[in-house]
């Protein structure tokens, strides 16, 4: 293994800018001009994403930037000790002494273990007293070395380890607490949370035992010892593994970070809750992460909801809809009304005639076509019950899936589409983790996420659906079918401006996924609205991506940096594959003027699509599913104009408002491939 640090990434009492993000984006250069990442930008973009999540300042002076990131080739430490420091988020103030803790995204166990070891390092005084002393390069290089274990003396990876994973002090006493430590990343809060809870523990007297769960992996705590425990603290932003052997004890929720920096209140918690009957306590299926606690709000964990559910729903409509596409490629659009005889009936060894081309019913290519087109429409028949069982996954974690998914399959059954998805799938999941919220004999308590919990709530939300809630909601659906349908003119123009706004806002994100989530929930029924809205939603969120290449790599390349440039580059494939995350680099550095610019653009391509009656019956693809939209001519003028309008504005905006872009920045890096 390589070395993670070496002198050239440390830096001794330097003032690397105003503010945390300016001190992130210097090391990441750092570390790309040592060769160890092919793209500081995107670097710099991952470590700013996990720092948005949370804030990585901690007390004592510290902070601890990382990420794992497609960019970064080789594990790596920058190092700075700023001065002056810089508010990284910490309630102590500014931070001195910084470390970019960069981490391939593909990144092997042991170089995950040594970059969590130097975060455990960051616990112990005498390692943050030495950095602070040190006064070359060199000398720092050395401790951090030893710290983690690539130079000899490494006293400070056994007491670490010890600390973590050795039992309570002998003369701990009162209730036995477990513990599970987890963070985003799984590289550094979660063992400095684990060995600042062990700390608090020792110093209290209390018999608590941690589970860190990193990304290098994690060693569960034995059954006795779980069986032994009178309560839980979950200090995770993340879901806990295999959370039901926690079921029915008493539990404190907190993020991470909170576990680092008040650990002796999350102890008095849960010893507290320990003796506490009314506390809460673990269900048979569900640890959430502090990010999910009673304590995120109701708008915001319906939101968080539902887009898990249109999350795990996107691969069915999206290999379903492409095998769809292909079958018309291959077959005509008549399959769809002929696919069985073909698809269903024969078998490749029972063709009577192999000839080449479409010759129905017993052509090969037509054959072919007919059975894409067979599993593409039954794939997309589990766009509803897959979007209603992971809704209810969201909610009741695994005990909710096949309640969810049963619903899902009673709305299609009562015709009650998306929505009645959408309304089986909050039912389930809210029975299922109601059923199992009770704390249940310890017999008992094996059966409930695998017996108890999917039959009765089953049987509850699919009741409701079929009794009570589905024909109105399949009412609700043919007068919504209806009303899209009888859409033209000025109505239908004005519904391809709103879903090319949503497209464009926030390429990817909520908003985005609500407008392709629509497209796609209609896609199925295959009627001319459904498949207007699709070709409006694709051809708008092409948009962003091509009109960033356009702008920085012919209409204005001196207004962009080196590393947008490239990025630029990459975006034309990106755009016509219609995967609008490529616009995401040019939205986070310069939001201000490239959101705009994009928002202009996806209304333009709306609009033009819907006036111009533009069909697809893809739901992905872009330019590449040409087959498959229909009149292709007027897809392509309406994302050529939405591009153009796009990529005009957004020059002009750089032109006239605001900083021009100083290329200086970013010469600290040699030019590089953008990573795929």
């Amino acid at each position: 293994m390589s070395h993670t640090i070496i002198p050239e990434l440390v830096s001794l009492d330097v003032d690397l800018g105003a503010d945390k993000a300016a001190v992130i984006r210097a090391l990441a250069a750092r570390v790309a001009a040592q060769g160890r990442a092919t793209d500081a930008e995107a670097l710099f973009a991952d470590a700013w994403a996990r720092e948005q999540t949370d804030e990585t300042g901690l007390p004592g002076g510290i902070a601890i930037p990382h990420a794992k990131s497609t960019a970064v080739t080789e594990p790596s430490l920058a190092f700075a000790r700023l001065s002056p420091g810089v508010g990284f988020g910490a309630d102590d103030g500014p931070a001195d002494l910084v470390f970019l803790i960069a981490a391939p995204a593909d990144a092997a166990e042991a170089h995950l273990a040594v970059l969590s070891q130097l975060a455990r390092s960051l616990m112990q005084d005498d390692f943050t007293g030495g950095l602070r002393a040190a006064g070359t390069a060199d000398e720092v290089v050395h401790i951090v070395r030893v710290a983690i274990g690539e130079e000899e003396d490494a006293v400070a990876v056994a007491t670490a380890d010890a600390a973590v994973d050795a039992p309570a002090a002998a003369e701990a006493s009162g209730p036995r607490i477990v513990a599970v430590t987890a963070c985003a990343t799984g590289i550094a809060h979660t063992f400095m949370a684990a060995d600042a809870l062990t700390a608090a523990a020792r110093k209290t007297g209390v018999d608590l035992v941690v589970e860190p769960q990193g990304s290098s992996g994690y060693k569960a705590l034995p059954a006795d010892v779980l069986d032994a425990a009178d309560a839980v603290i979950f200090a995770v932003d993340v879901d806990v593994r295999e959370p039901q052997r926690f079921a029915g004890k008493p539990v404190v929720r907190a993020s991470v970070k909170a576990g680092i920096e008040h650990p002796e209140q999350l102890i008095e918690q849960a010893v507290a809750a320990a003796s506490d009957p009314h506390a809460e306590r673990v269900t048979g299926g569900t640890a959430a992460p502090a990010s999910e606690a009673p304590a995120e709000s109701g708008g915001a964990r319906i939101k968080r909801i539902l887009l898990t559910g249109v999350s795990y729903m996107i691969p069915f409509v999206a290999g379903g809809g492409l095998l769809m596409a292909i079958g018309f490629l291959l077959a005509g659009y008549a399959i769809a009304s002929a696919h069985g005889d073909s698809g269903v009936s024969n078998a490749v060894y029972t063709l009577q005639h192999f000839a080449v081309w479409n010759l129905p019913p017993e052509g090969l290519v037509y054959y072919l076509g007919a059975i894409a087109f067979e599993i593409g429409n039954i794939s997309m028949g589990f766009l509803v019950p897959a979007l209603a069982g992971y809704i209810a996954f969201a909610i009741a974690d695994r005990p909710g899936i096949a309640p969810g998914f049963v619903a899902g399959a009673i709305a299609v059954f009562m015709n009650a589409g998306f929505i009645g998805g959408l309304v089986g799938g909050l039912i389930a999941g809210y029975v299922a983790y109601l059923i199992g919220k009770p704390a249940v004999p310890r017999w008992l308590r094996g059966l409930m996420p695998v017996v108890i919990i999917p039959l009765v709530a089953s049987a509850i939300s699919s009741g409701l659906m079929l009794l009570i809630l589905g024909a109105p909601i399949a009412w609700l659906m043919e007068r919504m079918t209806e009303f899209l349908n009888g859409l033209s003119g000025a109505g239908a123009i004005g519904l391809g401006i709103i879903l090319g706004l949503m497209m464009c806002f926030d390429l990817g994100g909520p908003v985005n996924k609500t407008a392709y989530a629509f497209a796609v929930a209609g896609l199925a029924a295959q009627t001319p609205a459904s498949l207007h809205i699709m070709a409006t939603v694709m051809c708008a969120g092409m948009v962003p991506p091509l009109a960033m290449a356009l702008a920085s790599t012919v209409l204005y390349r001196r207004g962009f940096t080196t590393v947008e440039r490239e990025n630029g580059a990459a975006a034309w494939l990106l755009g016509a594959s219609f995967i609008s995350e490529g616009a995401i680099p040019f939205a986070a550095a310069d939001p201000l003027r490239v959101i705009p610019a994009n928002l202009v653009g996806g209304a333009v391509a709306g609009a033009l699509c819907m006036a111009l009656d533009v069909s697809s019956r893809a739901p992905h693809g872009g330019i590449f599913v040409f087959f498959a939209i229909d009149p292709i001519w007027a897809f392509l003028l309406a994302l050529l104009a939405g591009t153009v309008v796009t990529a005009v504005l957004l020059v002009l905006l750089k032109r006239f408002v605001g900083r021009p872009v100083v290329e200086a920045a970013t010469s600290t890096v040699a030019p590089v491939a953008v990573a795929a």
